[in-house]
């Protein structure tokens, strides 16, 4: 969810890549070996059944992106990956020229279109049955930090992606991700707030600009947009609506939205409200979801790990550079909400068996 990226994110976004591909390339020829062994594998696919599971993952070099890319060729789906500028598509060919791409693994290929244009997200998503939106985009003015004029450009962006989806025959369901901050901030001085912060909550916008929480009043408005044009065209939707995402390099690879998502770290800590969720269980409860959208998974899922306490908040200042103050501020917990995640956990415990059992 990354908005301008440095050098450095961008050179560990592509070793990532490779280092996931090669990792994917190795359970498959394994896969290859226990079938030539006779030892029962799932059956070979049909054309047909290769067209049904090829997906699109826009910003598919983005911090989430890679993890999404990684659970989905792990799981037999062809993907597509969206990048948005040059230098992106100019280092994928270098790997494709020399071969990495093609004695890697055949089943990841590359694109590249402008989230600010829907013919060009729309010829993207051609042939592919399914559509995961990361919001993980690079900012054209290249403004560095999430502003006000940078939540107006998250809108378009998802409104582009969902009308792209809408007008593309093949897309039969996308995945959103949107984020816990478009749930939790809410005017808790009105008596009839619940206490409980659930797929059904969802901030106020007016208190996220007197706040100045852009990312989340951008995240806000993203999703509120994309439910509108999913209902008025039939499109199956989904949107997950994560923690402050961690894992690996979290913050270097991911530091814009780390520290859009940290403003007003002291409030959500102070109510038991600031929660994480490692990049990995999220990319793999994406797959989970889309797979059982076409059964009875719908509508919004929080998905986060845990509420964070004094240590965890401590290493995430390490991480960040921030002071531990400006995250957790005196260290005192009220515990006046609670986050519930109770749809997905759900979702996951019915499926995550069979979903991952060919693995």
């Amino acid at each position: 969810m990354g908005i301008v990226r440095t050098e450095e994110s961008r050179k560990l976004e592509l070793e990532e890549l490779r280092r996931m591909l090669v990792a994917c390339a190795g359970i498959q020829r394994r896969k290859d070996q226990e079938e030539f062994k006779g030892v029962r594998v799932s059956s070979k696919e049909n054309k047909d059944d290769v067209l049904e599971k090829l997906v699109c993952v826009t910003s598919g070099v983005s911090y989430l992106g890679l993890a999404i890319v990684s659970k989905l060729v792990l799981r037999g789906y062809s993907v597509r990956i969206i990048v948005e500028n040059e230098e992106d598509i100019n280092m994928l060919r270098e790997m494709e020229t020399s071969g990495e791409m093609r004695t890697i693994n055949n089943n990841v290929s590359a694109v590249m279109a402008k989230l600010t244009e829907v013919e060009s997200l729309a010829e993207a998503f051609q042939g592919c049955r399914g559509v995961f939106h990361t919001s993980s985009f690079t900012d054209p003015a290249g403004l560095s930090g999430y502003s006000k004029s940078m939540a107006e450009i998250e809108v378009k962006a998802n409104e582009n992606v969902m009308n792209a989806c809408a007008r593309t025959p093949s897309v039969r369901k996308c995945v959103l991700t949107s984020s816990l901050v478009a749930c939790l901030w809410r005017d808790n001085a009105q008596n009839d707030v619940s206490s409980v912060i659930n797929h059904d909550c969802w901030s106020d916008e007016t208190l996220c600009t007197d706040k100045k929480l852009w990312y989340a009043l951008g995240k806000l408005r993203a999703e509120k947009v994309a439910w509108t044009i999913a209902k008025e065209n039939g499109l199956k939707l989904a949107t997950l609506c994560p923690g402050l995402i961690t894992g690996p390099n979290f913050c270097r690879r991911n530091p814009t939205a780390t520290i859009a998502y940290l403003k007003g770290a002291q409030e959500m800590y102070s109510n038991g409200i600031l929660a994480i969720v490692d990049v990995d269980r999220l990319a793999e409860a994406q797959v989970c979801v889309f797979e059982e959208m076409d059964k009875n998974a719908h509508g919004r899922y929080l998905c986060f790990d845990n509420v964070i306490g004094r240590d965890e908040a401590e290493n995430i200042a390490r991480e960040t550079g921030m002071p531990t103050n400006k995250i957790c501020g005196n260290g005192d917990i009220e515990a006046r909400f609670e986050l519930s995640n109770k749809k997905l956990c759900s979702l996951m415990s019915r499926t995550l068996r069979s979903c991952y059992s060919e693995c």
